[in-house]
């Protein structure tokens, strides 16, 4: 393996009939590691990861799974080596979940496929790590996409695989099993030291659970490196082209246009008491202001996406005359204010928290 790398591509250029759609493309992955492809779509992301499982020829260049080049590895060894999750809808005829997992072991079973109890007691395990031994009978067909997504991801462990690929993994599922499904995954990088290179659209959940991040952009990998260095600098909404709406890389949390004009009402808010409050306030295009805020409270992202303006201070200092004076110009010009936080958890902002409720409530709004 070079420089202990477990995969790497060099020189990596994939595309269709000829065509190049992403060049030079240079990846690595260390044993145990988890490596996340983002990127718009129709971006390539699905493209790369095909040609990294052999299922399509690269146009040029090289991809190395364990010190040597894929195109050497025969397809018996491949599939000891690696397993595959693609979104593709798998239509089994006839077979259960259990007997579709089980079909994760043939690189052992022989000629024949005849399952060892060994076989088994795999299958049963794996089957367990994903919850889905509850329907192991149940036909495959008549189970929902998450369902299925599950099913495929335990035939997969079964494999006993040394990496593993999947292609937008969580499309299917709930919140619940989206976690779920992504904790498996890290738990097994580290205890097992299984790595793992699949595609996302949850750019959250991207940001969490990867060790490395490519992100596709045109024609290239337009960035390679850890989340802290993907993740900064307004990247991601110069990745994605956006042009509407916001993106705080700090918390992963995407916000909706703000309504523009003059604000029309005041909140007063902090400590994460008000961003549901903004958010009611955008979904009725009613304009608000906001304040007065440390730079660093739970609310600040939000109050920055969706106010036409945000009394602010730097974090952890004192309130001072000139934010107060200006809350009060900002509830002057407004025809009602919103008190989002209750007095008692005001803490340092009590003072000027107070002040301001008073003033509100003085002039009746």
């Amino acid at each position: 393996m070079r420089d202990g790398y477990y995969l790497y591509t060099k020189g990596l250029t994939v595309g269709y009939h000829g065509v190049p759609l992403i060049r030079e493309i240079e990846l690595c992955l260390k044993k145990g590691e988890i490596l996340t492809l983002i990127g718009p779509n129709g971006a390539g992301k699905t493209t790369i990861l095909r040609n990294i499982i052999r299922q399509m020829e690269p146009l040029s260049g090289t991809v190395c799974l364990d010190g040597r080049a894929l195109a050497s590895i025969t397809g018996r060894e491949l599939s000891r080596k690696l397993s595959v999750v693609l979104t593709e809808r798998v239509r089994p005829e006839l077979m259960t979940c259990e007997e579709v997992v089980a079909t994760g072991r043939y690189p052992y079973t022989g000629r024949f496929g005849v399952l060892s109890e060994k076989d088994r007691q795999i299958v049963k395990e794996s089957m367990e790590l994903v919850h889905i031994s509850e329907f192991a009978n149940r036909d495959f067909i008549r189970t929902s996409d998450g369902q299925k997504q599950r099913v495929m991801l335990a035939r997969a462990i079964c494999q006993e695989p040394e990496m593993i690929v999947l292609d937008e993994p969580t499309s299917f599922l709930d919140m619940r099993y989206k976690l779920e499904f992504l904790s498996i995954l890290q738990d097994m990088s580290r205890s097992r030291g299984l790595s793992v290179i699949m595609s996302l659209h949850e750019l959250d959940l991207a940001e969490r659970i990867s060790d490395k991040v490519a992100c596709v952009k045109g024609d290239h990998v337009d960035r390679f490196g850890t989340p802290e260095e993907v993740f900064a600098g307004g990247y991601i909404k110069e990745l994605y082209g956006m042009s509407t709406g916001s993106y705080d890389e700090r918390t992963g949390s995407l916000e909706l246009e703000a309504v523009k004009g003059k604000p029309e009402v005041f909140v007063l808010a902090g400590a994460g008491s008000g961003t549901a409050v903004y958010r009611r306030l955008q979904r009725e295009g009613i304009p608000f202001a906001t304040g007065i805020l440390w730079e660093n409270d739970l609310d600040y992202p939000a109050a920055q996406a969706l106010a036409a303006e945000v009394v602010s201070i730097k974090p952890f200092s004192r309130m001072d005359e000139n934010s107060v004076k200006r809350a009060k110009e900002l509830i002057d010009g407004c025809s009602r204010v919103i008190c989002a936080m209750d007095e008692k958890d005001a803490g340092e902002f009590y003072s000027a928290f107070s002040v301001l409720l008073r003033y509100a409530a003085g002039q009746g709004k």
